[in-house]
């Protein structure tokens, strides 16, 4: 497994895949592909990672920017994060955010933030983070991973991509 840089060749493999992965959620995976494209078509997709085993794309994550409070930046958006049906409980999730958060340190980012399954997320450092506020989400779903040693505070406002449906 090779995790790389998504090429442009690679978003119509990226799209099947959010179909794939998301097809037994509310609408199927039509969400997930929205907001991908949408935040391409921003160049808000700050990293934009897929797992390719022998030339097949079996994972894809995406970073985007986020805001905390009106001045707070340099943190960061996981998600949408999607796995082949096929390919699921072998580590590439793993592999594809251990990534991303790796590229995110080199890129000085100040933290990230994502809105899951907390079982999850805490194997790699997310937690509850009460300075944090991600309205209309409960609280225990919406973690941080700050990478210095002052967390931001404040209200979180994900790229507008995100409001499409």
């Amino acid at each position: 497994m090779w995790i790389r840089t998504e090429t442009q060749a690679d978003h119509a493999a990226i799209d099947g895949l959010l179909g794939a992965a998301f097809a037994q959620t509310p609408g199927g995976g039509q969400v997930e592909r929205r907001i991908v494209d949408a935040l391409r078509k921003e160049d808000a997709l700050t990293l934009s990672l897929v797992a390719d085993i022998d030339g097949r794309i079996a994972g894809h994550v995406a970073f985007s920017p986020v805001v905390i409070g009106d001045t707070v930046h340099g943190w960061y958006e996981l998600g949408p994060l999607a796995v082949a049906p096929g390919d699921q409980k072998r580590g590439i999730g793993s592999a594809l955010i251990l990534a991303g958060i790796a590229e995110l340190e080199r890129l000085r980012a100040q933290g990230c933030v994502v809105l899951g399954e907390p079982d999850y997320y805490s194997r790699f450092g997310f937690r509850h983070v009460p300075e944090l506020v991600y309205p209309d989400a409960p609280a225990e779903y919406f973690m941080g991973l700050p990478f210095g040693d002052r967390p931001a505070r404040g209200v979180v406002a994900y790229h507008p991509a995100f409001l499409v449906s």
